[in-house]
């Protein structure tokens, strides 16, 4: 069977979202309708979306996104919420004939919407574990999206500069009154922002980034890209091709 799920996944600041958007369009071009499934811990939460970097009006004009900015700031949430949901979205979307993306930077939240997750802890030193088993609720495709570290790192720094121009600190506060909940509160900046601390925030980002690649090496079977100097449409043509690809393979 042909994969049917596309999972694009990465650091912060490497550009999933424009990628999604690219890869959405040049779909459209071959017949598909694709739909965009987040997998980001903190975008979930409305009132933080320029925060958190969830995708704009304008991106979700190009490319209908799920399962962002509908968990009050005050409620806790966990990746077993989430899995529920996924599960949940992807099945509608596969259903109804459309293109399933996962796309997003929570390594965890990855694996539970394109897997069974099982969430007993595994004792240390266990090389075999469910959370990382190559099965897959539906044939997926999982590509990693990487860079050069030192454009990467410019990267999130203008991303910081552009989050807080766009008025991330008030959105921040207004949550900070409101009383956010423990999960709400580690979207990554919250702190920082209320101290007006952004050199911090920006350290914070590049650490978090290095966090991401390390998950992206344990991912079964991903399939990394390097865009280092690469067009959002570009990435995507590779991507569209390397579904293709799996397409006629398995056919």
């Amino acid at each position: 069977m042909s994969s049917r799920v596309i999972g694009i996944f990465g650091p912060t600041g490497v550009g999933k979202t424009g990628v999604a958007v690219a890869l959405a369009e040049a779909l459209r071009e071959k017949g598909e309708d694709p739909v965009a499934i987040s997998c980001d811990a903190l975008q979930v939460y409305e009132g933080l979306e320029t925060l958190t970097g969830a995708a704009t009006a304008e991106e979700q004009q190009r490319l209908e996104h799920r399962l962002i900015g509908f968990v009050p700031v005050t409620r806790p949430f966990s990746v077993g919420d989430y899995m529920q949901l996924a599960h949940r979205e992807i099945d509608a979307a596969l259903n109804a004939g459309r293109r399933p993306m996962v796309v997003g930077g929570t390594g965890l939240y990855l694996r539970a919407a394109i897997a069974e997750l099982s969430l007993v802890k595994v004792p240390p030193g266990t090389e075999d574990s469910e959370l990382w088993s190559a099965a897959t609720r539906h044939p997926t495709l999982i590509f990693g999206l990487d860079m050069d570290r030192e454009q990467l790192y410019a990267r999130i720094g203008a991303r910081t500069e552009a989050i807080v121009a766009g008025g991330a600190a008030d959105e921040v506060r207004r949550a900070d009154e409101a009383g956010p909940s423990r999960t709400a509160r580690k979207a990554l900046g919250f702190d920082e922002l209320l101290s007006g601390d952004l050199e911090r925030m920006k350290k914070r980002s590049r650490n978090y980034a290095r966090r991401q690649l390390t998950w992206m090496r344990k991912i079964p079977n991903l399939r990394w890209i390097d865009r280092t100097g690469r067009a959002d449409a570009e990435v995507a043509a590779e991507i569209l091709e390397a579904v293709a690809g799996s397409s006629t393979a398995r056919s």
